[in-house]
């Protein structure tokens, strides 16, 4: 998208939007796709990186995730009850390789998502959302209870 297509979609100012779009182009989440000459001007078209959304170097940073929990409450709110959704939720336990391959899954799962990525209101698209965060815990420090966990 372009700034303006951004601003018109956000409902937000043409400034703001191409702020934005600098700034995530800095940091390379998005990238220019095609810049071309409209009504005597440079439109600059761009999209978001091919790795942007499971290997940002600020995947799982608490602004990522309370900027995903604001998303998520906004957009619940548009939810389609008459269509199948899915929730996960889970702290957990298991082995190095069942965490790989779960972790390699659902980066594939985000990556085919946006690439059939189209504009918004394409004919024959329906809008979607999916918010995810899966990141390895660092150990807790055990409770104080007075014992060592084993």
């Amino acid at each position: 998208m372009s700034a303006a297509e951004l601003a018109r979609e956000l409902g937000i100012s043409h400034a703001l939007a191409s702020q934005h779009l600098r700034r995530l182009a800095a940091v390379e989440l998005v990238e220019l796709a095609e810049e071309r000459v409209r009504r005597g001007g440079r439109e600059r078209r761009y999209r978001a990186t091919r790795d942007s959304s499971v290997a940002a170097p600020t995947c799982g940073t608490p602004l990522v995730a309370a900027t995903l929990a604001h998303l998520l409450q906004e957009r619940a709110v548009r939810r389609d009850p008459e269509d199948a959704s899915v929730t996960v939720d889970g702290e957990l336990w298991v082995e190095p390789e069942v965490w790989e391959r779960a972790r390699q899954r659902l980066a594939e799962i985000g990556t085919e998502l946006r690439d059939a990525a189209r504009s918004p209101r394409t004919p024959g698209t329906v809008p979607v959302a999916i918010s995810a965060m899966a990141f390895r815990l660092l150990q807790a420090p055990p409770a104080d209870t007075g014992q060592q966990d084993p």
